[in-house]
């Protein structure tokens, strides 16, 4: 008999693990060996440690990156908080598909797949679309007046999110990269993060898709009421989804926790993903360890949930696109890192004299020549 949604999701919970400190301490001690510098390598070296960690490997190599778009629609669009009508999403996720967005751009220049999930697009899309097809309902509700979603809709859009990491991994994904569309998905993404961390909306809320003064203040004056009618409750992080969240998000957070249960590096791109990646902590505070931050997005809010996860991003470009984008340009840079830690010649490999090991306490040549002479 198959799991019920709710009772996967703790299964799923229950599987992640904290990162493995031998590999981490062996990929250390490699790091230290190799011909260079101690930490000369700064970010690279820590991210290939951590993800010796993720994936219990002293030198892991990562050949098989996704990036994973959820678009969805959400029903606070009515309340007039974006510059574009909701019907960009559905024409957004056909550019998806047929490789005309950046993220497809940016996905070939890295060699990798984008796959596009629709789980909450309002507009039908033909079947033939080569996307997944898992909407839960079309768009949300209006959380200005109610929940975005019920309990069970956040609950069954979790799910679309785990059973699209299941059907990736048994095509060998070894590093998923979280993407997202939706407008509207801004609003969503400053309740939720506003919800969890405590910071007032006013300061979580950006201009999302370029929205002027007057549309700004209407966006904030429209969340600040969604949570006064929701009053999501911040220790209950399915409370907080579905009361002011939304189903691209959702998903995303079944892939972040569907991912890390299977010790996979999770790298998130904005602000919305960050958002998701909120909530999953919720569920499990040890997936942080398994997070890495593209960038930090211009949108206020972002840096706000960076700093709430303690994540530092790799890039900081003023992108404020989402897509993807971000976390499809850093495949490379999260490919070098673990390269490096591999293929790089230790001192004793290279026959190079001067690793760190050997001159402990010992003063440089030119330091004993000087002493010698006097």
């Amino acid at each position: 008999m198959p799991l019920g949604a709710e009772s996967r999701l703790r299964q799923v919970v229950g599987r992640i693990e904290a990162l493995d400190q031998r590999s981490q301490r062996a990929a250390q001690q490699r790091q230290d060996e190799l011909t260079k510098p101690p930490g000369s390598l700064g970010r690279l070296e820590r991210l290939a440690v951590q993800i010796a960690g993720i994936t219990r490997t002293v030198r892991p190599r990562l050949t098989h990156p996704v990036v994973i778009v959820a678009a969805a629609d959400h029903g606070v669009t009515a309340e007039g908080v974006s510059a574009y009508p909701s019907e960009v999403t559905a024409q957004m996720v056909r550019n998806f598909a047929h490789g005309g967005a950046a993220i497809n751009v940016l996905a070939r220049q890295a060699g990798t797949r984008v796959v596009v999930v629709d789980v909450g697009v309002a507009e039908p899309l033909p079947a033939e679309l080569a996307i997944v097809h898992r909407k839960v309902a079309p768009g949300s509700a209006n959380m200005a007046h109610g929940p975005a979603m019920t309990r069970a809709q956040a609950l069954r859009a979790i799910e679309v999110g785990l059973d699209v990491v299941e059907a990736e991994a048994g095509r060998g994904i070894d590093l998923v990269c979280l993407g997202e569309m939706g407008i509207g998905n801004t609003s969503a993404a400053s309740a939720v993060v506003a919800s969890l961390t405590g910071t007032p909306i006013a300061a979580v809320t950006g201009r999302g898709t370029g929205i002027d003064d007057a549309t700004w203040q209407r966006k904030v004056d429209v969340l600040t009421r969604a949570l006064a009618v929701n009053r999501p409750d911040p220790t209950d992080p399915l409370d907080v989804l579905a009361k002011v969240g939304g189903f691209e998000i959702a998903a995303l957070v079944g892939v972040i926790l569907g991912g890390a249960a299977r010790r996979l590096p999770i790298v998130m791109d904005g602000f919305i993903t960050t958002a998701a990646a909120l909530v999953a902590a919720g569920f499990r505070p040890g997936v942080r360890s398994y997070l890495i931050a593209a960038h930090r997005s211009v949108e206020q809010g972002h840096r706000v949930a960076l700093e709430h996860l303690e994540l530092e991003p790799l890039l900081v470009l003023d992108m404020r696109l989402g897509e993807g984008t971000a976390a499809a340009l850093v495949i490379p840079i999260i490919e070098a890192a673990v390269a490096l830690l591999d293929e790089m010649a230790t001192f004793d490999e290279a026959g190079v004299s001067g690793s760190p090991s050997d001159h402990a306490g010992r003063a440089p040549d030119s330091a004993r020549a000087r002493k010698g002479s006097s």
